[in-house]
């Protein structure tokens, strides 16, 4: 017979320990650390918590000294595959050692992120898991006195807060540029979508500019406010060759904008690559089979989530601060059509 909604609520910790023939505390164990009980006892406290309905206050009872199960993760952009990747593969690990992940979009706002983080911490949370480096100092100050591993992800530079995994993006707008300069392209820009906020494609930005400099080549960085889309990058086209109509490789902030690109020069009648080169970021799906295929690079965004499951699992496991806690995912240039 289906409960109530108010049955439901009536239901206790103690309800399902009779129903599983284990004490209470076998069931604050399970929800707590779902590994350290048998895993009879397991199978027979998960039958009875779905036969019974129960839904468990984590920060109620004898569970309010614990953290809670959940791990609070801070996204800039739910509508980017790259952080899909990632949160599935974490999500995928954590899942399967009681870990539920909850994760918000900043939409690239501070005052957003700080309102997230307040929220999570609020949970008591097993771990934090946010997105780059920078943050405003109340959002580095709250997760610095965090009582739970702090991660920050597909960044790397100095001072992380706690652990970090990602890569370099400085490295990979200088490994844009070399793959465009050794395919002797010699007239460079950087076309970029809303720069101003997202950080990391700025550092990539600064990384190309300062590796086609290094080698005696100028290098246009060129930007719109708008998100990335076909008709930003079609602008993004015009703008750069109004400065250089003579340009002839070009590296983009992401494949979004590098597709737009494709687009717009098919439009243009500019042929890719012999009058244009075009390199990417990010590897899409969709990237190998576009017309020409697209060059780009890929991070390994999968292996990012795995890497931090890992570590978090490492510290709540173990108890100690990992020896290996900032993990370089590394990235690599994948050549096709487009360059």
């Amino acid at each position: 017979m289906r409960r109530s909604r108010r049955n439901r609520q009536t239901i206790k910790m103690s309800d399902v320990a009779e129903a599983a023939n284990v004490s209470p505390s076998t069931v604050s164990l399970y929800l707590r650390r779902p590994g350290a009980v048998s895993k009879r006892a397991g199978a027979a406290i998960q039958s009875a918590i779905e036969e019974l309905g129960y839904v468990p206050n984590l920060m109620a009872g004898g569970l309010a000294a614990a953290r809670s199960r959940v791990v609070g993760v801070v996204v800039p952009s739910m509508r980017n595959a790259f952080f899909a990747q990632t949160v599935s593969a974490m999500q995928a690990i954590m899942s399967s050692r009681g870990l539920q992940v909850m994760f918000g979009n900043t939409d690239y706002d501070e005052a957003a992120e700080l309102d997230l983080v307040r929220a999570y911490l609020s949970w008591s949370p097993s771990a934090m898991v946010i997105t780059g480096l920078h943050h405003a100092p109340l959002t580095r100050d709250l997760l610095r006195a965090a009582d739970c591993p702090v991660v920050e992800m597909w960044e790397l530079g100095a001072s992380p807060i706690d652990l970090a995994v990602g890569f370099s993006h400085d490295e990979v707008g200088r490994a844009q540029a070399r793959h465009l300069i050794r395919k002797g392209r010699r007239r460079l820009a950087f076309l970029g979508a809303r720069m101003q906020d997202d950080r990391r494609a700025m550092q990539r930005a600064d990384g190309f500019a300062a590796e086609a400099r290094e080698a005696g080549i100028a290098a246009e960085i060129v930007h719109h406010i708008k998100p990335a889309s076909a008709e930003t990058a079609a602008a993004l086209l015009a703008k750069a060759l109004a400065k250089d109509p003579a340009i002839d490789g070009v590296a983009a902030s992401n494949d979004t904008i590098a597709l737009g690109l494709l687009f717009e020069c098919v439009r243009r009648g500019l042929d890719v690559p012999q009058h244009l080169s075009i390199i990417g970021f990010g590897d899409l799906e969709f990237a190998a089979f576009s017309n020409p295929s697209l060059t780009t690079i890929r991070p390994f965004g999968d292996v990012i989530g795995e890497e931090i499951a890992g570590l978090v699992l490492s510290v709540l496991e173990g108890g100690e601060r990992p020896e290996n806690a900032i993990i370089n995912t590394g990235f690599v240039v994948v050549e096709r059509g487009s360059a």
